[in-house]
């Protein structure tokens, strides 16, 4: 499977730059993927294309300002610092390590970087090609609250609109999920931004079940795919959490063939990263009491994933899913590949074919795309 198999070209205009306003008149493609029925629709559509007892399974992690602006203490230079995620160890209590990427050419370690408000770092060391440890002179709360009020969110570098960014609270509001909660992903799990408080109401009126995982997004969002053959590409980690009432729950939907709709390839990954094979009796109502059926659960735990998921994968555990539109040669377009392929079709690559004519469509008709785009609902 060659990475060619996933391009396509976007007029640079069809890139959103900014999300819909309200967040619900965004434009919604339901597609289905038995059929190969394609609707246009606004997202406050999707309302009715759910009935009482389905489950929609959203990522509540929240985005936090992880882009850091600095000078060396030495020379004054210029240097930014892009946190990825905390070394969890033994250190004082009055220091905290970080791994992170860092903008300057000249980096080495022993290197003192200030930040302002007295927030300063020393380069500890490289850890591989791309990422370097820092220790930081602030740790817990103190070191949040200081982030927080002077970092920047690390928006993609699709998105040019200056005024957008120098507006920082607004930004750090509107690149951010209505239900966000679970502070740690360095950029958002963009498909909920399609949803507003009164559209949850709505849904929840109407019977949906709403159930929130977490997956805190990581530096692998932003990494390309580089090699030809797409398998030999590895994913980096990032750390996933379901809870044991969660997990019990939607096991029990599960067992009650309830469909399970993800809100974004990241909730996808992690049900699917999380969900086991089990055995599970006959229902009553079934001929043989004894006899017993394959099924999946999902195992309550949290952990490090980085599940890859690619044409050729057969899904477990969701039914549909809700996502924007991504990008060229990606793994999230990789992923949605793989599960607009209809149970019925032979060749793995059939979904990605599909894919690919459904984003023309989509062109045709100027939906948006990228973070702050247009919506498609799979089923």
């Amino acid at each position: 499977m060659k990475l060619s198999d996933f391009d396509y070209n976007l007029p640079k205009e069809l890139i959103a730059q900014q999300p819909a306003c309200p967040r619900d008149s965004s434009k919604l493609m339901i597609l289905n993927r038995r059929s190969k029925k394609i609707e246009h629709k606004h997202f406050y559509d999707i309302v009715n294309y759910f009935k009482k007892g389905d489950v929609l399974v959203l990522n509540n992690t929240k985005v936090f300002p992880a882009r850091l602006i600095g000078r060396r203490a030495d020379t004054g230079g210029k240097m930014e610092v892009f946190l990825l995620k905390k070394i969890e160890d033994h250190r004082p209590k009055t220091e905290e390590n970080w791994q992170a990427l860092i903008g300057n050419r000249r980096k080495k370690a022993g290197q003192i970087i200030e930040f302002g408000r007295r927030l300063r770092c020393e380069i500890v060391g490289r850890i591989n090609e791309a990422v370097w440890e820092v220790k930081f002179n602030k740790s817990g709360y103190q070191l949040e609250k200081l982030v927080d009020e002077i970092g920047e969110v690390p928006t993609p570098p699709y998105i040019k609109i200056e005024d957008l960014r120098s507006k920082t609270k607004k930004l750090k509001s509107e690149y951010q999920t209505v239900y966000a909660e679970q502070r740690g992903s360095v950029a958002a799990p963009t498909a909920g931004f399609h949803f507003t408080k009164p559209l949850i109401a709505k849904l929840k009126k109407k019977g949906v079940q709403f159930e929130f995982i977490t997956l805190h997004v990581g530096l692998g969002t932003f990494m390309p795919v580089k090699p030809q053959d797409i398998k030999k590409h590895k994913m980096h980690k990032e750390f996933a959490v379901i809870d044991r009432q969660t997990a019990g729950r939607l096991n029990q939907v599960k067992a009650e063939g309830r469909r399970i709709i993800a809100v974004g390839t990241t909730a996808v990954r992690t049900l699917e990263a999380f969900s086991r094979k089990s055995q599970v009796p006959r229902r009553k109502f079934q001929r043989n009491l004894k006899s017993k059926v394959s099924s999946y659960k999902v195992k309550p735990q949290q952990k490090w994933t980085d599940m890859f998921i690619y044409p050729g994968y057969k899904f477990k555990f969701i039914d549909g899913m809700i996502t924007n539109f991504h990008l060229p040669k990606s793994t999230l377009l990789m992923l949605v590949s793989a599960f607009a392929k209809a149970p019925a079709d032979k060749s793995a690559l059939l979904g990605s074919k599909f894919i690919l004519s459904v984003y023309k469509s989509a062109i045709k008709n100027k939906y948006r795309f990228y973070s702050f785009g247009d919506s498609m609902f799979i089923v």
